[in-house]
């Protein structure tokens, strides 16, 4: 996890005010690895240890947004959001898994959670499905928006507009999934295994051959008649930097 992150248009509260964010997890290196990566967007940010704190902290800060670890020394993640919403019950909350626990995430998207990530996440993949979150909610301010930016890389959330140096690109809806995901973590090797869960929402079982066709039909598109960004590491996956 890196704290390198896309250049975004910055997020604020509809009153113009600092998003406020809480962050749950029990590992105090991770919280302040999230709590800094959401401050370096302008954020009010706080962190709880454990599920009995982040309660509390939820009740008096009145969050936005909250980032949510699923297993809690004293309280589960499924309880604590529970008690959440008995104060807050429209507030985005994103759901922390451990890696391949799919009944976490089944369960955490029944109780009420609102999107998940898998263990070990980047930092920008967190930060950028918060952002969805909160205009979701309608919590920000619906003018800003959601523009990722790489090189001369341009992708909108909002309108799904995708241009190059200036010129317009016209994606399928599945290689604009592809596009996002690769522009939420720039310079960040992502595995097919990775690319397939998030982009096709289903885990690994020998469907590679689909990612490279995405891929290659991606490159046709981003890369004609420009310098390469879109790479692959052999044995590794593929890479997404600006060119040089």
């Amino acid at each position: 996890m890196t704290l390198t992150t896309p250049r975004r248009d910055p997020l604020t509260r509809a009153d113009g005010t600092a998003v406020r964010a809480l962050v749950v997890d029990d590992e105090p290196l991770l919280a302040e690895l999230l709590s800094t990566a959401l401050r370096y967007e302008g954020w009010q940010v706080e962190s709880a240890l454990t599920g009995q704190a982040a309660v509390a902290d939820a009740r008096r800060l009145e969050p936005d947004v909250i980032v949510l670890d699923i297993m809690l020394p004293d309280l589960s993640g499924l309880e604590v959001l529970r008690r959440i919403r008995t104060s807050h019950p429209y507030v985005p909350v994103l759901f922390l898994t451990a890696k391949d626990a799919v009944e976490d995430r089944v369960a955490g998207l029944t109780a009420g959670g609102d999107d998940y990530v898998t263990k070990p996440f980047s930092l920008e993949e967190v930060v950028a499905r918060l952002r969805a979150l909160l205009r979701r909610a309608g919590a920000v301010d619906q003018r800003e928006e959601a523009v990722l930016v790489v090189g001369d890389l341009r992708l909108d959330e909002d309108s799904h507009e995708v241009s190059r140096a200036g010129r317009d690109i016209r994606l399928t809806a599945t290689e604009f999934e592809l596009l996002r995901y690769f522009m939420r973590n720039p310079r960040r090797v992502l595995s097919k295994a990775q690319i397939l869960d998030r982009v096709w929402q289903y885990d690994f079982g020998g469907q590679a051959n689909i990612v490279e066709l995405y891929v290659s039909y991606l490159r046709r598109k981003i890369d004609a008649g420009h310098e390469p960004m879109i790479h692959t590491l052999r044995g590794a996956g593929y890479v997404l930097k600006p060119a040089p």
